[in-house]
């Protein structure tokens, strides 16, 4: 199997008669395929398009095996043993996959433990130790550098405690092999939902959605979700970059100075664990929001610029 340019830089074009959800809900069966380059100076897709046999088959459908995801973990000793034993099953059903799990001080229960006894017995965890965080967007950013310091070529962010489901990362594989630079978890498009959070969350997320998009130009359908993944190119480009909030608005800011990229929204299953949002992170959205706002309207527009041009990561 190509891990390289020619399998990445290939989409494919179908429209699906029936879809299977048994193994994740991602292999499509009876379906129409087309295949289309991106790039004409890549190398043939493995697969012809009347071979649809072979491309139902898993190492098929995810070209690229160097991935991993990020995932803060504060405080989750209750729900750990069950998160991990799907998220297992996440990576043996697709043979690929590290998860950099971040502790830092905010947990206070047994967590740092646990994670650091699972890599000790299986090298696909990794625990990252970041005493020095002072927010969670430091935790997110300190998962983030630790992946593209290990040289994966995806990185996906996810939430603990089941407030994101292990389940749907196949779909930012398929997002982000198909050529697009972002791959945006959302709630609010056919196939996601938000219902199992309370009112309070569901109204947060919707309204702050709509004023994202109304004082900042952006289009996208959920601007508040957590549920991301990203090319390792845009990864280094935004820490490069920095960031201006220090609470999970972050999320809304990366999707706002990502908005040229090439990105898909991602239908994706959210269940909050609490019915509020502390009042420091929702001054931190209010201000942030605020800055965004005065320099799209009077500034330059301030935005992260992907090089189009496909890269390829040394080894």
């Amino acid at each position: 199997m190509k891990n390289k340019v020619g399998a990445l830089a290939t989409s494919i074009i179908y429209q699906p008669k029936a879809f299977s959800i048994a193994e994740f809900g991602l292999i499509p069966y009876q379906a129409d395929l087309k295949i289309q380059h991106h790039f004409p100076y890549c190398e043939p897709f493995l697969c012809t398009p009347t071979d649809t046999d072979s491309f139902r088959k898993k190492e098929f459908m995810y070209f690229n095996n160097n991935w991993s995801v990020v995932i803060p973990m504060a405080n989750e000793a209750d729900t750990f043993h069950e998160l991990i034993s799907v998220l297992t099953s996440v990576l043996e059903h697709l043979e690929s996959g590290v998860v950099y799990m971040v502790v830092d001080n905010a947990s206070k229960d047994r967590t740092l433990e646990l994670c650091q006894e699972l890599s000790s017995r299986d090298s696909r965890y990794k625990t990252v130790w970041a005493p020095e965080n002072r927010n969670v967007v430091d935790a997110y950013l300190a998962g983030y550098r630790a992946a593209l310091e290990a040289r994966h070529e995806f990185i996906i962010e996810m939430d603990a405690g089941f407030s994101h489901d292990p389940r749907a990362l196949p779909m930012f594989l398929r997002v982000l092999n198909e050529g697009n630079d972002c791959a945006f978890g959302s709630r609010n498009i056919n196939g996601g939902s938000n219902a199992d959070s309370p009112f309070r969350r569901r109204f947060i997320s919707s309204f702050g959605t709509f004023l994202a998009n109304l004082f900042l130009g952006t289009r996208m359908k959920d601007m508040t979700s957590g549920y991301q993944g990203f090319r390792w190119y845009v990864v280094e480009a935004f820490l490069e970059n920095g960031l201006q909030s220090k609470a999970h608005f972050y999320q809304t800011e990366i999707r706002y100075l990502l908005r040229n990229s090439r990105y898909m929204e991602v239908p994706i299953h959210y269940r909050a664990p609490s019915p509020s949002v502390s009042d420091k992170a929702m001054k931190d959205s209010i201000r942030t929001l605020w800055y965004y706002f005065i320099k799209h309207r009077f500034g330059n527009q301030p935005e992260i610029k992907i090089d189009f041009n496909y890269k390829i990561k040394s080894s």
